[in-house]
């Protein structure tokens, strides 16, 4: 199975907003981490666990926090056609659990591990769809 059978449509941040309005974001549409641009360029990517661990347990205050602040810059990513075993084995070596999938510069989607486990026939597909 290729990345591109299983990843999603990734949701972006610019750089230069609110950590509050990126937490907001997140929030409304329920996913943990937006990749960060600026204009059409990957800057890096914030999760919930950034927000977590450098804004609140930090008792900073979001809304004057930028993006750019508590982002991950280094920012490993994939190709759609890259095979998932592939991206497996980058989330393992690196600790991490989101991809964003770049083609040829561009970013087009994201893959996480809920991804991969809802995707698996040993795994995700029981625990599901049972």
């Amino acid at each position: 199975m290729k990345v591109k059978e299983v990843m999603k449509n990734v949701k972006t941040v610019l750089a230069g907003s609110s950590v509050r309005d990126a937490a907001r974001k997140m929030n409304e549409s329920r996913i943990g981490c937006l990749v960060v641009i600026n204009g059409k360029k990957l800057m890096g990517i914030v999760t919930e666990r950034d927000i977590l661990s450098k804004v609140t347990a930090n008792d900073k205050i979001p809304s004057r926090m930028k993006v750019s602040e508590i982002m991950t810059s280094k920012v490993i990513t994939v190709n759609p056609d890259s095979f998932i075993d592939d991206a497996v084995y980058l989330m393992i070596k690196n600790k991490i659990k989101k991809l964003p999938v770049m083609e040829d510069g561009e970013l087009v989607g994201i893959l996480t591990a809920t991804d991969i486990v809802a995707n698996s026939d040993e795994v995700g597909q029981f625990y599901l769809f049972g």
